[in-house]
């Protein structure tokens, strides 16, 4: 099937190589950071971790989001999804890759990395965080390709695919909340010391994975011939409608905790982040603008109405992921850091190497899913769909 990557329109090309040359320009700067070191981001000895780790912190949320069509379609026989299940897969794979990517570029000397293969420790959560990872990603390259090869060929998949795909299922969750035991579990950090932090988590990755899903499923429509179901795309926008309800309550008990509990350490970065903190408010227009954003996109989803009508889902579904993208890509780290042990501010603000090779970084993975879209698009253009959505050859 890889053939078919190698195939396209102009714009096909175009698309590549706009995101090869992105890709280039963050290798360059990351070649930069690479003999200089860290010194050349925004990150400090107060700020240690920035804009890589919570782009890290973010797209775990969206890998784990394919959960949402998968479980559904597999598990309960939602026919609907039949058309997009494998987007949702193929989606989680270059989610999963910018992931790594992220982790590696924070290392600083990525050699490191090999530190957590070479010197495994058990008792440490990023340990369980590469396993999880790395497992996640093998799953859904092994069952995405599986089904859209069989899809292809027009016969049933493998039986001994199927267990695979409920392991796939399972390990989701895994991911995202591994990833918030990686904070929750310091104690000196008041604002990720919370025990709903791994629910929150996943409240929003369950609302900006679904939401970037109807926004690629309203792409390949718009360029490719394969339509992956209107029916499937209004689900999806329920889906994201509660659970940015949830979302937003889980942020407003912790805001309700935090200062009716009148605790210092769990007020001041909710006071940095919102309002200001002893005149230092770089964080503030960001945040507020993530609440803003929050607020239009809970207006246009819970109104039946507006989600029905797909220009009206597709604003609400950029505004729930540039809101979270903000509030969880940026803030819910920096905010864990200020202020500092002894009560000091020290602001973080990305350099513009940081920012370029951040967007290498999403280039790379958007360059990888542009492939795999190609070839999945180019194998359900070639499918029969009967009237529920489901393809004739059934799993």
């Amino acid at each position: 099937m890889l053939e078919t990557a190698l195939k396209g329109s102009r714009k096909y090309w175009g698309l590549v190589f706009f995101l090869l040359s992105i890709i280039g320009v963050g290798f360059i700067f990351y070649l930069q950071q690479f003999f200089y070191g860290l010194g050349i981001t925004g990150m400090s000895r107060d700020v240690s971790w920035g804009l890589y780790i919570g782009q890290f912190t973010f797209l775990v949320g969206v890998a784990a989001a394919a959960v949402m069509v998968v479980l559904p379609y597999y598990l309960h026989n939602y026919k609907k999804y039949g058309r997009i299940s494998v987007l949702a897969e193929f989606l989680a794979i270059p989610s999963v890759i910018m992931c790594m990517l992220f982790i590696f570029v924070d290392m600083g000397q990525p050699l490191r990395v090999l530190n957590v293969l070479l010197h495994p420790t058990p008792s440490s959560v990023m340990f369980f965080d590469m396993l999880v990872l790395s497992g996640y990603l093998f799953w859904n390259i092994l069952v995405g390709w599986t089904i859209l090869g069989a899809e292809r060929k027009g016969i049933p998949p493998p039986s001994w695919i199927k267990p695979i795909i409920y392991i796939a299922i399972a390990w989701a969750p895994s991911i995202h909340i591994v990833t918030a035991f990686l904070y929750a579990g310091l104690p000196g950090r008041h604002f990720w010391l919370t025990a709903i932090l791994a629910a929150k988590f996943l409240a929003s990755a369950f609302a900006s994975g679904p939401a970037l899903i109807i926004i690629l499923c309203l792409i390949v429509r718009k360029f490719t011939k394969f339509d992956p179901g209107k029916e499937a795309i209004q689900t999806l926008g329920k889906t994201i409608t509660y659970t940015m309800i949830i979302n937003v309550m889980f942020l407003g008990f912790e805001v309700f905790t935090s200062f009716y509990s009148t605790i210092p350490g769990h007020m001041h970065p909710f006071d940095y982040l919102y309002v200001g903190l002893d005149g230092y408010t770089k964080l503030v227009p960001m945040m507020w603008l993530s609440s803003i954003l929050a607020v239009i996109a809970l207006v246009l989803l819970l109104n039946p109405n507006w989600r029905k009508n797909e220009r009206t889902l597709a604003v609400a579904s950029v505004a729930v992921f540039f809101s979270l993208w903000i509030d969880k890509g940026f803030g819910l780290i920096i905010g864990g850091f200020v202020p500092n042990m002894f009560e000091r501010v020290f602001e973080y603000w990305p350099t513009i190497p940081e920012a370029f090779i951040t967007l290498g970084v999403w280039a790379v993975g958007f360059l990888i899913l542009t492939i795999l879209y190609k070839i999945a698009t180019t194998v359900k253009e070639e499918v029969v769909y009967d009237k529920y959505g489901e393809k004739q050859v059934k799993i």
